[in-house]
């Protein structure tokens, strides 16, 4: 054999030596590190578990829920790419409040209108309002949801960015399967844990949920009663008033800094707005100028908006102006 030959061989030799050694060792550091977090989850798991017990959810419950967990990669992706973080105002009111959503909105409302008119009357919420949230939450009932709420939630409570949070949300939806409102089969929801066709919080059910028909269960998954009752309530829970409407659409004069005024969120009546140039879409003056509000604005549109107190009672119910916003473009089409 040339010496060459022999050299090449033996540097052949050597390099498959070196890669075999460094691709044992990843193996071991890969092994090593999914078994330490393997660790982690369980020692999470029953801390989770003893805690549970203590705020009084049976065994049974817990470990029916949650036995098998392992957090779910999509639900942390969801997580960090909400509609309000990666699409502007407009193309998210675009989306959301549609031609076709607009036109069941309005059929919706006539086919329901006695029972609307009933649980409008008892919680003094309008029922445009009532049937605008139904819309935008479900599509009217139409989608509740692909995802295990216990395991999407303690996905969330394990992930820790809002990690306390969802961690109360996650006890409340065990005690809702405590108390049998739901089959543990039937309990899938949206991905941060929203269920029924209101697409409640857990902790929003339990504070919330109506039984309007008085059948003994406060079904927000199949009865439409008790998922309007359910909706208005929460509203009228939230400083609802019956008198006014959510807000308005308006143009803001040239040449005037309102910045400072949209930072503070300081309320006016429309009489001082529009003596400071506040004006409708059309340039026609403000109505209802007794009546306070603040401005609201977005950074990622040019619309601005007159918000009453009635803004105020939906951003409890979502805090994002974006969904407040699209509460009002539809609840408009349905006056």
């Amino acid at each position: 054999m040339r010496f060459s030959s022999f050299l090449g061989a033996s540097f052949s030799a050597v390099f498959n030596r070196v890669a075999f050694g460094s691709l044992f060792i990843l193996c071991v550091l890969i092994s090593s590190s999914n078994a330490s977090q393997q660790t982690e989850l369980t020692d999470w798991l029953l801390e989770l578990r003893k805690d549970a017990i203590a705020r009084g959810i049976s065994e049974a419950t817990f470990d029916d829920a949650l036995s098998e967990f392992r957090p779910i990669k999509r639900i942390i992706e969801l997580d960090r790419n909400q509609p309000e973080f990666t699409q502007t105002l407009d193309d998210y009111l675009a989306k959301r409040v549609t031609n076709t959503k607009i036109a069941k909105a309005r059929e919706l409302l006539e086919e329901h209108k006695v029972i609307l008119a009933q649980i409008s009357d008892y919680y003094k919420v309008q029922p445009r309002f009532i049937v605008t949230f139904w819309g935008l939450e479900t599509n009217f009932g139409s989608y509740l949801g692909k995802y295990d709420v216990p395991q999407a939630l303690a996905t969330l409570a394990y992930d820790g960015r809002r990690g306390a949070f969802f961690r109360k949300e996650l006890f409340n939806a065990l005690q809702i399967l405590d108390e049998g409102h739901i089959a543990r089969s039937d309990m899938k929801g949206g991905w941060a844990g929203e269920v029924g066709q209101a697409q409640f919080l857990p902790s929003s059910f339990l504070n919330f949920a109506q039984d309007w028909d008085k059948d003994g269960r406060k079904d927000v998954w199949a009865n439409e009663q008790d998922v309007f009752a359910s909706i208005a309530f929460y509203l009228t829970s939230a400083g609802w008033r019956n008198d006014i409407t959510w807000g308005r659409q308006v143009i803001l004069p040239d040449g005037q800094d309102f910045s400072s005024l949209v930072k503070n969120k300081k309320r006016k009546t429309l009489r001082e707005w529009e003596a400071m140039g506040v004006r409708n879409p059309d340039g026609s003056l403000l109505p209802e100028r007794n009546l306070t509000a603040r401005i609201v604005t977005s950074s990622t549109s040019d619309l601005v908006f007159l918000a009453y107190s009635n803004f105020d009672s939906i951003l409890r119910w979502n805090r994002s102006i974006y969904y407040a916003a699209s509460v009002g473009r539809l609840s408009d089409a349905l006056r």
